[in-house]
């Protein structure tokens, strides 16, 4: 069966993190079309209560169904933690898919002691999201949660592998991976992290498999698009990018995670007032 869809998938996010996932997006469905929104007036959603990030995510995520998203994907650890539930409820018959799924998905197909270590902003470790996903798929799996919250400032200065930041891995990860019980998966449970892999992999060593969710949620948005039948046959692409402040420092900070320079003047800059 074959068809044609052209409206684009919605990619939300508290900020520019979840560009690594839009990333990955675009590298493995390249005749997409998408529409990025980062909620940069009011980020980070690590450090908020539960409710105050689903009442965001909600008001986020309607400005995408307004723009006549075919699926949305919440690139954001948070809200996929604390937001997913009510979010598929609020905008079906509209898919929504959180990257904490795929991303437990992959750690448990990558471990071979079953220890996995998730990294992660203070709201997705205290809301057990990761714990709960990969003990549902396997129930053996020793989980343990590291918050990590200075990562999102270094990734966002851009200092990817700096010696500040091989240091703050230290402080974070050193402990965690000394000893013969070590884990031997680590699940970067934050879209900020992949652009601090060298740093990590310097810490951790190279015994250890590094999940990223963003490639795990890239397919796993591609095996929907086929099982519904609503890929884009015809192809174009592009992406449309929309922010709640500061379309200068969207594009800025932006770029680091993208991977490419994006053009500030093209950022649409949004309130998501109007979609209370």
């Amino acid at each position: 069966m074959s068809s044609n869809d052209p409206r684009p998938i919605g990619v939300f996010d508290s900020g520019m993190g979840g560009l690594t996932v839009l990333r990955a997006l675009a590298g493995r469905l390249p005749q997409e079309r998408f529409v990025y929104l980062g909620d940069t007036a009011r980020l980070p959603y690590g450090t908020k209560s539960a409710e105050t990030v689903q009442a965001y995510a909600l008001q986020a995520t309607r400005l995408l169904i307004e723009e006549g998203v075919k699926i949305v994907v919440v690139a954001c650890n948070t809200a996929s933690a604390v937001a997913l539930a009510p979010l598929a409820e609020a905008l079906a018959p509209v898919l929504v898919i959180g990257v904490i799924e795929p991303g437990a998905r992959a750690g448990v197909a990558a471990t071979r002691n079953n220890r996995i270590a998730v990294i992660a902003t203070e709201g997705t470790v205290k809301g057990g999201a990761y714990p709960r996903a990969i003990h549902a798929l396997r129930r053996g799996v020793s989980v343990v949660q590291q918050p990590c919250q200075v990562f999102v400032a270094l990734a966002e200065e851009g200092w990817t592998d700096a010696s500040v930041t091989v240091a703050a891995a230290e402080r974070y990860l050193g402990p965690l991976f000394e000893g013969p019980s070590a884990p031997d998966t680590l699940v970067l449970g934050c879209t900020h992290f992949p652009v601090l892999a060298s740093a990590i992999r310097q810490v951790i060593g190279g015994h250890a498999t590094i999940v990223d969710s963003a490639e795990t949620t890239a397919e796993a948005v591609a095996g929907a698009l086929t099982a519904r039948v609503i890929g884009n046959r015809e192809g174009g692409g592009g992406t449309r990018f929309l922010a709640t402040d500061s379309p200068e420092r969207f594009a800025r900070v932006g770029a680091i995670f993208l991977g490419r320079p994006i053009d500030a003047s093209a950022v649409e800059l949004v309130d998501l007032r109007s979609s209370l």
